[in-house]
């Protein structure tokens, strides 16, 4: 299904100068890269230096917590659409700090609206992709990742590309201060080969749920997808995995 762009969704969204910040680099394909290049994890190409990369060099990476002007623990949510999850958050946890990484600039857009009508002060949004999680982060400088209701990539050959796969899995561990990774879905075939990709990297595995509206868990703040399929009587797959060292 194609999908339905906004008018000028990047200059609108590129507008909301206190919560927007544009990981959109330029990349391009090489034979081998310098030492300080980071590098596609999918595929042989680097980020090109420009000023939307610079930008995030000198001003963001490993520097987010003198972005948020605290010492506050530091989430993020990979794929936040239209951000109903991470703005319910932010505006239950003063104290804690988020990050709402989307690709989707109309998406992105309406999530960072969400944020505007809150006036939430412990949020940020990064417009981007999670393959450049290696540029816009140092290590150990995040303490939790969201992932919810993800592309579930149902090719064999596509494996790589869902946002628990191992690839990602170590991208997550290099950046997490000891953290944890919070997942949900509605796709059973996806749970299953994210329970053994966190099983075959030794996570903690803990709060799994096979049909979440059914469990005892508590707390639960939804999505707009989560919505939708719980209505329609849905099992929503959901765990928690931590990592021991």
């Amino acid at each position: 299904m194609r999908r339905r762009r906004r008018k000028d969704a990047d200059k609108k969204l590129l507008s909301y100068k206190d919560y927007i910040i544009n990981g959109m680099v330029e990349q391009v394909f090489i034979e081998s890269k310098d030492e300080d290049q980071y590098l596609n994890p999918f595929d042989n190409r680097v980020f090109i230096k420009d000023e939307v990369y610079k930008n995030i060099i000198e001003n963001y990476r490993g520097k987010w917590s003198q972005v948020f002007e605290n010492d506050n623990p530091i989430h993020i949510e990979v794929g936040t659409g239209r951000g109903q999850f991470i703005t319910s958050l932010a505006k239950l946890n003063p104290d804690i700090n988020y990050i709402a990484l989307e690709i989707k600039e109309e998406v992105l857009l309406r999530a960072v609206e969400k944020a505007d009508k809150l006036k939430l002060d412990n949020i940020l949004f990064l417009w981007g992709g999670v393959e450049l999680f290696d540029l816009y982060f140092e290590d150990k400088e995040l303490d939790r990742v969201y992932i919810n209701f993800c592309d579930p990539w149902p090719k064999k050959r596509n494996a790589k590309r869902r946002l628990t796969s191992s690839l990602f899995i170590d991208l997550y561990d290099k950046k997490l201060n000891k953290g944890q990774i919070h997942f949900k879905t509605d796709n059973r075939d996806l749970f299953e080969f994210s329970l053994n990709e966190f099983s075959s990297k030794d996570l903690r595995l803990s709060n799994i749920s096979l049909d979440l509206a059914k469990s005892d868990f508590e707390g639960n703040v939804t999505t707009e997808y989560e919505d939708k399929f719980m209505g329609l009587g849905m099992p929503i797959y959901r765990l928690e995995a931590e990592f021991r060292k």
